[in-house]
């Protein structure tokens, strides 16, 4: 096959997901606006229908509406059916199908699977999905064990229903719930209950790793022997959590809006976990409203950064960061090349890494003074509101059901982008095939900084 034809077709497979993803969207979204959906036996409306539809299958967790008030057990069964597709890949749920029909799986098909997982390549592709559904129902099931035993004294036999509903909204990163409105909403009632959070926060962790990353710590069996991606993805999550942690505690552990008036033991352990949620999980165990000025930038800063890649979780991927932060000190030491442990991280895949935060930050700075102006928030929530869409996070400080009709759906778009991938999204619909020019241009120098 031609290097042009197998261009043209990993282009034409990530635009059928691309679609895939809007025609699961929308299906959900009508599922949601029938009378039956509804607690009261009236639709919810288009807006409401559309906007929960999105958050479900893009997995962010951002709602118009609280999920167990709302909707009937048919509409938080449609809620959960999406939130599962779009954290394994609607492309995903084709395959398993298809091998539940023993049907070989085409090139095209084999093309989708590398663009859904941003593989490098086609090579057992189907081992790889096959031990992603295994692994994510087994973790899921064993979750979904431990917060049922742990939501059954307060909810009896209903805990069943809740703990499922939990445990593969954690995994998938979605930050949905059926807990309720009372006592602040999300996890916030178990705010001292150590074996829920941690739970939810093991389970947010699992599956913002990634289905490769994963793979390879169950088949390789040691650190050593990882790839470097996946040795990359290790260590720049731990960082990201430890720093996280200490940074909350740190400044909030004498703010009684959040920490303050929490035992030490109880502080270190809701620290963690809003370090662990941020990267873009959703669920929450303090107010985020009451998050000092300096932490809910911080905040937005991890909610940009999400989870790896070929994972449930969203943001720019911690590698991209990784790569970053390789090339600034490749910079400041004067090299052209950027590398890392005796290994060159290739050009493209600095490009590409710049040109995804380049444009992730254009989107993220046009969306949020939009908002601000629009519904006269103050800058700071509108950012935060944003920074939670685009990184598929679904925290919030209180503002989304109280913004515009405009800024509804602008955060729609921010949810849609930030779960199909920028540079998917970019590919499938803008690249021209990805030809290196002909023409060679004498070079100019140019003066930086």
């Amino acid at each position: 096959m031609s290097a042009g034809r197998r261009r043209r077709r990993v282009v034409n497979s990530t635009r059928v997901i691309a679609f895939s993803f809007a025609g699961v969207i929308l299906m959900g979204a009508l599922l949601l606006m029938l009378p039956i959906s509804s607690v009261s036996g009236e639709s919810c409306g288009w807006m409401t229908a559309l906007f929960t539809a999105t958050s479900s299958t893009c997995v962010t967790g951002l709602i118009l509406v609280d999920t167990l008030t709302q909707f009937t057990v048919f509409g938080q069964v449609v809620v959960l059916v999406l939130i599962q597709l779009g954290g394994l890949g609607f492309m995903s749920v084709l395959f398993l199908l298809a091998s539940l029909v023993r049907k070989r799986m085409s090139l095209s098909q084999r093309l989708m699977m590398v663009s859904a997982f941003n593989l490098n390549d086609m090579h057992d592709v189907a081992r790889l999905v096959g031990n992603a559904f295994r692994f994510t129902f087994a973790v899921e099931g064993v979750g979904a064990v431990i917060l049922t035993a742990c939501f059954f004294p307060r909810y009896g036999l209903g805990a069943i229903w809740k703990g499922v509903f939990t445990a593969v909204s954690a995994f998938c990163n979605a930050g949905f719930d059926l807990l309720g409105p009372d006592g602040g909403g999300s996890l916030s009632t178990y705010s001292n209950h150590p074996v829920v959070l941690l739970t939810v926060a093991t389970l947010i962790v699992c599956g913002g790793l990634g289905f490769f990353v994963w793979g390879e710590i169950l088949h390789r069996k040691s650190f050593r022997r990882l790839s470097l991606y996946s040795k990359m993805v290790l260590v720049i999550t731990g960082i990201l959590i430890v720093g996280g942690t200490l940074f909350f505690l740190a400044v909030e552990c004498e703010n009684p809006a959040t920490l303050g008036n929490m035992p030490w033991w109880q502080k270190g352990v809701n620290a963690l976990f809003q370090s662990v949620t941020l990267r873009t999980a959703g669920f929450l165990s303090i107010p985020q409203g009451g998050l000092r000025e300096v932490s809910q930038f911080v905040c937005i800063l991890f909610m940009l950064v999400g989870g790896s890649a070929g994972s449930t979780a969203g943001g720019v991927k911690t590698v991209t960061v990784g790569v970053l932060v390789l090339a600034m000190r490749a910079g400041l030491h004067g090299r052209t090349n950027v590398t890392i442990r005796g290994r060159t991280i290739p050009l493209g895949k600095v490009l590409s890494a710049v040109t995804l935060v380049l444009v992730v930050s254009t989107m993220f700075l046009f969306s949020s003074v939009a908002i601000s102006l629009v519904d006269g928030v103050p800058y700071l929530a509108a950012a935060f509101e944003t920074a939670s869409a685009l990184g598929t996070v679904g925290l919030t400080t209180g503002i989304t059901p109280t913004l515009s009709t405009f800024s509804h759906i602008l955060l729609i778009l921010m949810m849609y982008l930030g779960r199909v991938g920028v540079l998917s999204f970019s590919v499938a619909f803008l690249s021209q095939g990805g030809r290196q020019s002909r023409i060679t241009y004498p070079e100019s120098d140019v003066m930086i900084g």
